[in-house]
């Protein structure tokens, strides 16, 4: 490796963006049995990534924060 070069982690890219109202969403891969199993995702900040399908879920404004529930 050339000097001053450094690794960087890995980024995944999305496969779908989707904005949602709540900080608690249920992910099951879409698309029936060809999905995965269903998950229940806490959006703390402003997003969360699926860890098996790569969905973004991304809170709208005006959200209030997580109660810590």
């Amino acid at each position: 490796m050339p000097a001053g070069d450094t690794l960087s982690p890995q980024t995944t890219t999305p496969t779908e963006i989707i904005h949602v109202d709540q900080r608690v969403v249920a992910c099951d891969g879409g698309g029936g049995p060809l999905g995965h199993p269903r998950v229940f995702l806490r959006i703390p900040g402003r997003e969360v990534m699926c860890p098996y399908c790569s969905r973004l879920f991304v809170v709208n404004e005006g959200v209030p924060p997580a109660d810590g529930h």
